[in-house]
């Protein structure tokens, strides 16, 4: 078989509209407790929203995410599956050779062009998705110099709908609005992402049973949740500056690029503020990571009629 593998990008698509339903009430959670304001902990957003808001506020938003990033994560398995098959062919020789003749450095290389595929077009997606988590959330107008318009609960949310958003960020920030809080992403993803294959990959494979000629299942389950875990865990305080930056601008502009949301955060709310949700970033990695990866899996294994499920 090839080293370009169309099978990768169609089974990347249905692992993440997994992920996405799997995790994205904890991801609501995450960006409320690191963009907003008035939460305590986890279990007091958790609440706060739940009172404010119902069952609905958890899911606002996820209807833009579940079509979109399920066909990001589509590119990003896509790429670095087939990148990481041809280096790892390059190197060895021989085609069946590569799945046995894995170096760090392949896993590497694939894993930071994965990164940056997912920065390129996970950007806009993700500050839509946040811009409609976040519209609801009360600033205090006191922190704000540049025309603050502080929103009540109850009144008309700024944006419609993800087409809606879209429009609006264009229209008042043209199209390098839809990239607002990149180099975050940039710093969060191309580390992030190497964090998140490259222990999936040595993990299922220790996990596994030697006499087994693929990672099974509850392998895939386990090693893609801890990866995942491992992988959102560690991101966490870019994470904080990018979700500061894409939600700035939804009623004000406060930060001026990375340097200054990291600067006024500082100064403001201490070094604690950059762990802010790395609870339930790692508890969501673990179910969403572990639902990617066993997606992924499950799907290339019928896609291509394997008996056993076959490692990225």
């Amino acid at each position: 078989m090839g080293s370009f593998q169309l099978e990768d990008f169609l089974a990347g698509w249905i692992g993440g509209a997994a992920s996405v339903i799997v995790g994205y009430p904890l991801d609501t959670v995450k960006t409320r407790l690191q963009a907003g304001t008035g939460y305590g902990n986890t279990l007091s957003c958790i609440r706060t929203v739940y009172r404010r808001e119902s069952v609905s506020g958890f899911f606002k938003g996820m209807s833009f995410p579940l079509a979109s990033i399920a066909v990001y994560n589509s590119m990003v398995f896509g790429v670095f599956s087939n990148l990481q098959r041809f280096l790892s062919q390059h190197r060895c020789g021989e085609p069946e050779a590569a799945s046995s003749g894995r170096s760090l450095s392949d896993l590497l290389l694939a894993s930071v062009a994965a990164g940056l595929v997912a920065v390129g077009l996970g950007g806009p997606v993700d500050l839509i998705k946040i811009r409609l988590q976040m519209q609801t959330q009360p600033f205090r107008e006191a922190n704000f110099s540049p025309k603050p318009r502080a929103v009540a609960l109850g009144e008309p949310p700024v944006y419609q709908g993800p087409v809606h958003c879209v429009v609006t960020i264009v229209r008042t920030e043209g199209l390098a609005g839809l990239y607002r809080g990149a180099s975050a992403m940039l710093l969060r993803d191309v580390p992030g992402y190497c964090l998140y294959f490259i222990p999936y990959v040595y993990l299922s494979e220790w996990i596994m049973p030697e006499a087994q000629a693929g990672p099974s299942p509850c392998a895939v389950w386990l090693a893609g949740g801890m990866a995942g875990a491992i992988s959102w865990g560690t991101a966490t305080p870019m994470d904080v500056v990018k979700s500061r930056l894409q939600a700035d601008g939804v009623y004000v502009n406060k930060y001026r690029g990375v340097l200054d949301c990291i600067s006024q955060s500082y100064q403001q709310e201490g070094l604690k503020v950059f762990f802010r949700g790395v609870t339930v970033n790692a508890v969501r990695g673990f179910p969403m990571s572990a639902a990617m990866f066993l997606g992924y899996e499950l799907s290339l294994q019928a896609l291509r009629g394997d008996h056993a499920v076959t490692s990225p």
